[in-house]
This record gives C-alpha cells, sequence and structure tokens, in this order.
C-alpha cells in the first residue's frame, strides 16, 4: 500500500505486525546522548506471520482502554484532503486510518496493548472456514451488523462490494482478490466487465450466496492469505441498490463503522459523528468514545508539530492520523519535557524510492547512474534523520518476510552520500551527458527540500533535470498513470500483510499495467512476469518467502526499477488531553480505534 499520506504506501495502505511494535513513549530525558528511534529488531516482528483468530476473538465489544471516557471532540490536522471516500478506491495510508473509523469489512487486525496483532472476523463471525486445501472459503455474517442508515448488511451487499470492484470506473483500489476469483493482471474484469450495474453477477461457482448470512469465495488456486485481504479499506461493506451511486459514490459513501461523515468540504475539512447504528457487541476491535471527529486539512509538519508542541486550546485535544514531527523540530520536540511525554513512534513498512518511469528511461545504465547519484543519506536527514529512517540497499523492508539485512548491491549502505563519479561515468558510456530528467515532486514541505538535494546531486551526475511540482493530495493518482509525462519520481511502497506477495506483484507485475495500478515504474519484463505468475502457486510459504526473495535480487540487479533510498519510520505527536494513544501496526500510525478525551 502506498505510504506516507500517498497510496499503497499503495498504498495506500499496510503494515502489519506480530509483536514488537508497541509504542514507544519518550521521556522527558530520552534524547540525551541516546537515539531512542525505532530500529529494523523493531521491524522485525511486524515480518511475522500474523495468526488467524476463531470465533471467539471475533466478539464484541472491544476490550476497554484504561482510563477512557466518553465524550468530547478531537480535532485532526492533516497535510492532504481525502482523494477518495469510496472504500474501494482506498489504498493510500491516510485513507486507511479514516477507514478505521467508518468502514467494516469481512475480517479485521484486531491488536492488543503490546502490539501484538490478530487477524478476527470482523462483519464475519470468524477469520474465515477453509476447505478444499484453501481453495474454498466460507464466512458468516454476525447477527445486528448494519449500514449508518439502519440497513441490515446481508451477503448480497458483499457480493455486490466485490462485484463492483471488476467495474471500469474503479481504477485505484486493491486487486487481490479479483484477480484471485477472475484471473491475473488485468484479465480480470473481462469476467464482470460492467460490474453488477446492468443486472450480472459472478457465478456461484466462483462467489456464492446461498442464502443471506453466507459468503463463499471459490478459487481455482488455493488462496492460504484470503483473510489478510480482506481486511484491506478497498474491500470494506458498500450496499447493493440505490445507495451505490458508481462514481458518485467517492463522495457519499454509506458507513458501517462507529463514525459516519457528517460533512466533507474536499481540502477544507470533515466532520465525523457517532454512527448510532454501530452495535460494539459485534466490533471485537474498535471504540465510539468521542462524541466526534473535526478533521482540516492543509496543515504542513511544521504547522501541526507546532500547535501540537504548543498545547494551547484546541490543541490540547488534538492529533494528526498521518502527519510526523517536522524534521527540522525533532530536536526540540524530543528535548521539550511536555512534548517528549507525547509521542507515537513505529517502523512502518515502507520503501521510500525513487521510481525510473521505463517507457521513457530505456537504458538501464542510465537508470543506474541515477541509482549511483542519489544521496540517500541526505534524503533520510531531510525526512528525520535515524527518526525518519534507515538508508535503504534493496526494495523489500525491514518488515517483510524474507528482508536480507545488509543487502545492498548499489552501495547505498555503503556511500550513503552517493557516489556521483561512478554515475557520471555511467551517463557517458550511455552517451547520455547532459540529459534532461523530468522529475517530479509533491508540494509538500519535505518533498521541496528533498527535491534540492535530488537535484544537486543528479545534476553534479551530468544530467540536466527538469523539476516538476505536484498536488500532495492527488500524488498517486498521477504517478499511477501510465501516461504521466515524469521521468522519475518517488513512492513508498508498504506491504499489505507481512509478505513479499504484497509487494512485488502489485509492484512489478507487467501484466497489470493500467491506469491506478501501483506498477510505478511500467516494469514490463518476461521473467519478472512469468516468476510472479509461478511463485504465486507455491502453498509452502517458506519456500514462497525463498522464491520471492530471489526473484526480488533480479529485480533491483537486472532490471532495477526504482532507486532504493530509505526504509520508513513515523514519530507523531498528540495533544496532552489525549488518551489512548499508540501505534497501530494495521495503518502503520496512531490508532484512531483507541483514541478518548481525557477528562
Amino acid at each position: 500500500m502506498n505510504a506516507l499520506s500517498t497510496r499503497r504506501a499503495r498504498a495506500l495502505v499496510v503494515a502489519l505486525a506480530a509483536g514488537s511494535l508497541a509504542l514507544t513513549g519518550c521521556s522527558s530525558g530520552s534524547s540525551a546522548g541516546k537515539d531512542q528511534s525505532q530500529t529494523d529488531k523493531d521491524a522485525a516482528g511486524q515480518s511475522k506471520a500474523v495468526p488467524l483468530g476463531k470465533a471467539a476473538e471475533s466478539v464484541g465489544p472491544a476490550v476497554p482502554v484504561k482510563g477512557a471516557k466518553p465524550g468530547g471532540t478531537i480535532r485532526v490536522y492533516q497535510r492532504d484532503s481525502y482523494n477518495h471516500l469510496d472504500p474501494a478506491q482506498m489504498y493510500v495510508s491516510d485513507m486507511k486510518v479514516l477507514s478505521q473509523l467508518i468502514f467494516r469489512g469481512l475480517t479485521t487486525f484486531k491488536q492488543d496493548d503490546k502490539g501484538n496483532a490478530t487477524v478476527v472476523g470482523d462483519l464475519a463471525t470468524d477469520s474465515g472456514q477453509m476447505s478444499d486445501g484453501g481453495r474454498t472459503w466460507k464466512y458468516t455474517l454476525k447477527d445486528g451488523v448494519k449500514f449508518a442508515d439502519g440497513k441490515p448488511i446481508t451477503s448480497k451487499d458483499i457480493r455486490h462490494t466485490f462485484e463492483r470492484q471488476y467495474a471500469k470506473f474503479i481504477t485505484d483500489g486493491p486487486t487481490y482478490i479479483q484477480q484471485w476469483l477472475s484471473g491475473s493482471g488485468t484479465s480480470y474484469r473481462k469476467a464482470l466487465p460492467d460490474g453488477p450495474y446492468k443486472g450480472d453477477h459472478l457465478p456461484k461457482s466462483v462467489l456464492d450466496t446461498p442464502d443471506d448470512k453466507t459468503i463463499v469465495f471459490h478459487f481455482k488456486q488455493p488462496q492460504s492469505q484470503l483473510p489478510y485481504a480482506l481486511t484491506m479499506p478497498g474491500y470494506s461493506a458498500v450496499p447493493e441498490g440505490a445507495k451505490d451511486t458508481k462514481e458518485s459514490y467517492d463522495v457519499a459513501p454509506v458507513c458501517a463503522g462507529p463514525y459516519k461523515i457528517a460533512s466533507f468540504k474536499s481540502g477544507k475539512a470533515m466532520k465525523l459523528v457517532k454512527n448510532t447504528n454501530w452495535d460494539p457487541k459485534t466490533d471485537p476491535m474498535r471504540h465510539q468514545y468521542p462524541d466526534g471527529y473535526d478533521i482540516s486539512f492543509n496543515h504542513q509538519a511544521s504547522d501541526s508539530t507546532k500547535r501540537l508542541m504548543a498545547d494551547q486550546g484546541e490543541a490540547k485535544t488534538a492529533v494528526s492520523f498521518t502527519n510526523s514531527v517536522e524534521p527540522t523540530l525533532t530536536k526540540q520536540v524530543l528535548e521539550n519535557a511536555s512534548a517528549s511525554k507525547r509521542l507515537v513512534q513505529g517502523y512502518q513498512p515502507y520503501v521510500w524510492q525513487m521510481n525510473f518511469n521505463m517507457d521513457r528511461i530505456k537504458d538501464k545504465k542510465i537508470r543506474d547512474a541515477i541509482t549511483y547519484a542519489l544521496p540517500n543519506g541526505q534524503i533520510m536527514r531531510v525526512n528525520g534523520g535515524s527518526y525518519g529512517g534507515e538508508v535503504a540497499g534493496g526494495l523489500l523492508a525491514p518488515t517483510v518476510a524474507g528482508y536480507q539485512k545488509g543487502y545492498d548491491p548499489y552501495g547505498k549502505i555503503k556511500h550513503p552520500n552517493g557516489e556521483p563519479e561512478k554515475a557520471k561515468k555511467l551517463l557517458k558510456e550511455a552517451g547520455k551527458t547532459g540529459m534532461k530528467l523530468v522529475y517530479a515532486y509533491s508540494n509538500t514541505e519535505a518533498r521541496q527540500k528533498e527535491a534540492v538535494v535530488i537535484e544537486d546531486a543528479l545534476t553534479k551526475a551530468g544530467f540536466d533535470v527538469q523539476k516538476k511540482e505536484v498536488d500532495a493530495a492527488s500524488w498517486y493518482e498521477q504517478m499511477g498513470k501510465v501516461d504521466n509525462g515524469f521521468d522519475i519520481y518517488m513512492t513508498g511502497w508498504g506491504q499489505d500483510w507481512a509478505d513479499a506477495s504484497t509487494v512485488i506483484p502489485p509492484s512489478y507485475d507487467g501484466t497489470a499495467i493500467q491506469d491506478g495500478a501501483s506498477n510505478y515504474s511500467h516494469v514490463n519484463d518476461k521473467h519478472v512476469n512469468a516468476e510472479i505468475a509461478r511463485i504465486s502457486k507455491i502453498a509452502d510459504a517458506a519456500k514462497a518467502t525463498e522464491e520471492w526473495e530471489t526473484l526480488h535480487k533480479y529485480i533491483v540487479e537486472k532490471v532495477n526499477p526504482a532507486a532504493p533510498v530509505f526504509y520508513t519510520k513515523v514519530l507523531q505527536l498528540h495533544g496532552s488531553n489525549i488518551g489512548g494513544a499508540r501505534y497501530n501496526v494495521d495503518a502503520s500510525y496512531i490508532d484512531p480505534t483507541t483514541l478518548f478525551v481525557k477528562k
């Protein structure tokens, strides 16, 4: 999923943890001479398989948050407005956090106070009943689950939720389950080209709803990871019937979580209020402590950090869902006796990477030259130093199963300031000294500062850099266009769950290239495509992990579609009257489901 208030990471969207990433609160003296940032040892906990819960673990209400009281409104400072509200179009991390308050799907991640996660039934009674070696999965809906308008959620609504994902107007969400049901790449759309909107449905041999409470998925290949995929916001329930207004649903969705949207002015503000038709007895992980959330947009990290550090007025009951501490203010925050006690931090699953548009940069020597030229360490410092990330050597994060510490084929860890002379030599060998390079970056403070560092490094390597600033709110939508008009551009991609199958296929499968897909570099390599198809059929998780790592090395060393820059971390600040603040191992930011206003 995109990262950093971006997409999928894509995305967005998502880290899943099994243990060691509980929140770290920094005391006033914690930064004195000692780096308290998260390390790859903390990240390792997120690379473990998350267990599947049974029916007993799927019932509500959720375990009470210590000291929590109902009432009050939480103010939320956000940088970007929400580009999509249709859950099927959600694949970016800022939308992921919002989705945890307003939407529900068949399964969800349930987290304890130590950061341990379990996949449990959300709308469903459990995490799923598997048969036929993983080719068949049965889900039964809980009693009493309703949409915010009071309509009971039935199996027909769940069928509709998946079938509408085949429609042409759904472009930006996940495609795992559609592909598992109906074919790889973009071929799945042929199974239901108009979605369910002309009365057509997937055959019962693919998706069956024998009664109002039962949903049965039938796959041609074993799909042991279905319960994990179903946790994604993209598969949240959408009602069948007139309330699904197709394209217009993107601005007025029907909610099923503890909160619903009372108002939304794109680019300005959003107000969430309690959903009175949400039944806590059906929900194993969410709470409804605040009366509502007042979300305002256009708060850069420096603005939200200064407001929350000052801790005056409304800021006392304020958070940011996805804004991190502004990197230049990190030291001030850590040394501030009050602010340092109000921190949430965690190791995220995202790899910040410089994508090469392979439709435009076809010569690998040029891609290699850019890779060697990039000063990863300087870029990371702009993003908060050790509290913002660690220099990356490859395209799999330390949170992914199969990650190999020290893998560094381009010497990025060994030479964090880049190797401009090596880059110059490669560019000369390619006969492209002085080559124009259209570099897109988003209009946020961090990206603007980053762009200065990158432009300088690439210029020294012999490129003629043409910078193009792009609006952050639509960043992934614009970069996701096949004909985006740019040569290089940064994205962050993170696992949708702790398996390389949620990184390599969505990012590098050439058969899935289309507008909205997350193959941002437009890699279409025959060997990569064939290996993705082959490894995806391996049922043994350990064997598949080995094969994904082998393919990862081929992609990095033989193709080089994107230069690894850094593995990301998050450091977030909240107001002093906010309770229940912790790191959410699913969304990779502050957990919105446990927050309350202190009395």
